[in-house]
């Protein structure tokens, strides 16, 4: 993510930075404080992988980094984003509009603790998601109250996949970046409803343990699951990313599949 040299203007201009994604083909505003998008939703976008002409969701759009930046990426699928705190509604919308996307990317206020039901939407042919990493207050200090919808999950990563197997049609894709600790957790979850599993792992440095996982599923898929080989997102010395990581980032690459 790049700052941009355009400053927000008003009131709103000590609360909201203007920010530039995919080497500032998408701008993004965000608040100061509290949770701000960074590499995981970068990744996020980057895994979409969504067909012409498809739907696809993502659970907790938040201000709409991933939302916006998979549907620069993906130009002939269309986006909804759901997302239950007002104030990041209210930024994702106005983010929509500022990118001229109007046409095919809408949010729509909605909460995963509740069922996917109550949305009255269609089910979708894909989900993205970056979940709250954390389900235990007692897990870790306390964040931010401005980042807690972001770092604390309610009612747990359940009610993530829960949600995201009922959003989804059959066929349809599950794609979550989370924390590499709880694959067994997110793999037994979504398990229920998903196969086709594929992992990959992304590790900040190639002899560092990995620290995030991407996961695809495929609702009623039966395809054994596969390990993918892992993205190196920092060399130890020289550059701040690695090639394939700054390909990524720039909106260049996709972080594909197969």
């Amino acid at each position: 993510m790049k700052p941009s040299n355009d400053k927000p203007q008003g009131a709103e201009a000590s609360d909201v930075t203007e920010d530039r994604l995919l080497d500032g083909r998408v701008l993004l505003r965000q608040p100061r404080r509290g949770y701000r998008a960074g590499m995981d939703a970068a990744l996020l976008a980057a895994a979409c992988d969504a067909d012409e002409g498809a739907r696809v969701v993502e659970a907790g759009c938040g201000a709409g980094a991933a939302l916006l930046a998979a549907a620069w990426r993906r130009p002939g699928a269309r986006f909804v984003g759901l997302e239950r705190d007002p104030d990041a509604f209210a930024l994702a919308q106005e983010n929509i509009a500022l990118n001229g996307l109007q046409a095919r990317v809408e949010v729509q206020l909605g909460d995963v603790d509740q069922p996917f039901g109550r949305t009255g939407l269609a089910p979708f042919d894909a989900l993205i998601a970056n979940p709250p990493f954390f389900d235990d207050p007692a897990a870790l200090r306390a964040p931010d109250p401005a980042k807690r919808g972001a770092w604390m999950a309610d009612q747990g990563l359940e009610a993530w996949t829960a949600f995201a197997g009922k959003a989804v049609r059959q066929g349809g894709a599950i794609i979550v970046i989370h924390r590499a600790d709880r694959l067994a957790d997110l793999l037994a979850l979504l398990a229920g409803s998903c196969g086709s599993f594929c992992v990959r792992p992304v590790h900040a440095f190639a002899d560092a343990p990995a620290k995030r996982v991407l996961v695809r599923a495929v609702k009623a898929g039966k395809a054994p699951l596969r390990l993918l080989p892992a993205l190196i997102l920092h060399p130890r010395s020289g550059d701040k990313h690695t090639p394939e990581a700054e390909a990524i980032l720039r909106g260049e690459a996709d972080l594909a599949w197969d």
